[in-house]
């Protein structure tokens, strides 16, 4: 028969063994905490957007904050219990030897998240610098519609001005703007407009827009339309694209581009703020846009305040006792809204910051 030590030293070994074979958990867990984080980075990506969007709009202080790197530590604490005694014969009960095996584990995760706030050279480089107009070209080419990108990316092209509903500087759009995105729109979906890279001796390369020459009656009158309110050569095809806010001849295209805390100066103009508060002028009343063939634009975004939480929101923040949302409803506010996270990229010129250097304990 097997003793009552070695009996206990057989299970101390089969303990060990299972403890050991549930400790290496990171890899089990990379799947589930790869969406956690994911999402939580989305998620509080879109609340710092909209929040700072707001706050811009009540003439508040915006605050971006990036971060910079998420690295999970996992650990698992196991303890191992064993006891025995030995009882002697009494009242007729037998006696020997009794044992007791235990166990205890704990599980933990300890992430280290690093964040730093945007100031200095990089705010100035991502939030204030405008966008180079290769990399709106650059959306449009890749699916994003060009009427959508110019109403939120540029302030005039060729001298025809986009609304702006930002402070001191705000205007509606001249009558001819929108007419000429609906036009552009058009010849896009036909695809019958296109960019390209130019390089002609030793010029530096540049962006070309370009139509194609043989179109249906139909198409050509959107692109002839096109020309002559951008003051463009009704009998040229390609015309040199370039940053500024007039063009120096009928073959160049003057594209004058917002910057990202431009675009979202603009779009918190489009907030619904609770009247008390215009009242009270804590923040200024949203600017209409003007009529264009009797009926005015549907709004880039719509972002709604109440002073209740919404019960079906695709985000809502609390702000000064109100909460601001948007409709999860609402498709075109929805794409737009993430939209944003695309615009921030187009300014990413610069070396990528190396990231902080964070000493991890490694446990035994």
């Amino acid at each position: 028969m097997i003793r009552a030590g070695q009996f206990l030293g057989i299970l101390l070994l089969i303990s060990i063994s299972g403890l050991t074979g549930c400790s290496s958990i990171g890899p089990r867990s990379l799947e589930r905490d790869r969406f956690d984080y994911t999402t939580a980075i989305s998620d509080s990506w879109k609340d710092q957007m909209l929040l700072n969007m707001v706050k811009i709009r009540y003439a508040d202080t915006p605050v971006f904050l990036d971060v910079n790197s998420i690295i999970s530590q996992y650990g698992l604490d196991s303890a191992i219990t064993l006891n025995s005694a030995w009882s002697s014969p009494k009242d007729g009960f037998g006696g020997g030897n009794i044992f007791g095996i235990g166990g205890v584990g704990r599980y933990f995760d300890r992430p280290t998240i690093t964040f730093s706030p945007m100031t200095g050279e990089k705010f100035a480089q991502k939030l204030m610098n405008p966008i180079p107009p290769p990399s709106l070209f650059s959306m449009v080419q890749t699916g994003f519609p060009i009427d959508l990108v110019f109403r939120l990316c540029i302030h005039t092209i060729n001298g025809v001005q986009n609304r702006f509903g930002a402070g001191a500087r705000a205007r509606p759009a001249d009558p001819e703007f929108y007419p000429l995105l609906e036009r552009m729109r058009k010849v896009q979906i036909a695809g019958v407009m296109g960019m390209r890279i130019t390089k002609r001796d030793k010029e530096e390369a540049f962006l070309e827009l370009f139509f194609r020459e043989k179109v249906d009656p139909a198409m050509e009158a959107d692109i002839l339309a096109t020309r002559q309110v951008l003051g463009l050569d009704p009998h040229a095809y390609a015309f040199r694209v370039f940053y500024g806010s007039f063009s120096t001849s009928d073959k160049e295209v003057a594209i004058l581009t917002r910057s990202v805390l431009e675009i979202i100066a603009d779009l918190a103009s489009y907030i619904e703020v609770p009247d008390v508060h215009v009242t009270e002028k804590r923040v200024n009343p949203t600017l209409p846009d003007q009529s264009v063939t009797g009926a005015p634009p549907a709004p880039l975004i719509r972002i709604h305040s109440s002073p209740e939480r919404p019960s079906d929101a695709f985000i809502t923040i609390p702000y000064r006792g109100y909460w601001f949302w948007i409709d999860d409803k609402d498709l075109p506010s929805k794409r737009l809204f993430s939209s944003l996270m695309f615009v921030f990229t187009l300014t990413e010129t610069e070396t990528k910051e190396g990231a902080p250097i964070v000493t991890i304990p490694v446990g035994g």
